[in-house]
């Protein structure tokens, strides 16, 4: 009958600390943002206007607005992108790290991407909806939104290839590295 409790266990993970001092910590600092979201969106919008050239479609009418929205997208993304990755890499080995950059640039730079196609696509069907604020301006917005961004995913994620998956995997195994 010595027997000692049981330890308690970690179940965080390893190097947990507060949930208050891991988001803290995950913040971008101003350098990371201010180089890291242009870098990140110009290496978007070149891998967008690569793929469109490699087509033979980069003569384009659009290809101002085309390049502006993956610029954005990937402007947008890069410092939310950063914060996701660093609040599941803390205190994870460097596979951990790298897969959870990797998976964070991608859903948000795909994500918020598409979201200011949806809304760009919105604003253009947005004077055939019903009024403001009615039943079926909702469901009319509702819809509209979800088709644009399933067309944002079906037709624009090409042209994430294949420098933009190169710049992923690059960016990823820098931060996962750094970190």
């Amino acid at each position: 009958m010595n027997e000692q409790p049981a330890a308690r266990r970690n179940v965080a993970g390893p190097g947990s600390r507060s949930k208050r001092g891991r988001i803290h910590r995950a913040i971008p600092s101003w350098r990371e943002t201010f180089l890291g979201a242009p870098a990140w969106g110009l290496a978007m919008a070149f891998s967008a206007w690569y793929a469109l050239w490699l087509r033979e479609n980069d003569a384009t009418f659009h290809l101002q607005s085309i390049l502006l929205l993956y610029a954005l997208g990937g402007l947008v993304a890069w410092p939310l992108s950063l914060f996701g990755g660093r609040c599941m890499a803390e205190g994870r080995s460097i596979e951990t790290r790298f897969a959870a950059y990797l998976l964070c640039l991608i859903a948000g730079t795909i994500g918020l991407t598409g979201l200011l196609f949806a809304l760009d696509y919105r604003l253009f069907y947005s004077q055939w909806h019903a009024t403001t604020g009615s039943r079926i301006w909702f469901y009319q917005v509702l819809f509209t939104s979800a088709s644009a961004f399933y067309q944002f995913l079906v037709l624009g994620i090409r042209l994430y290839l294949p420098l933009g998956a190169l710049a992923l995997v690059l960016a990823s195994l820098g931060l996962a590295r750094r970190q």
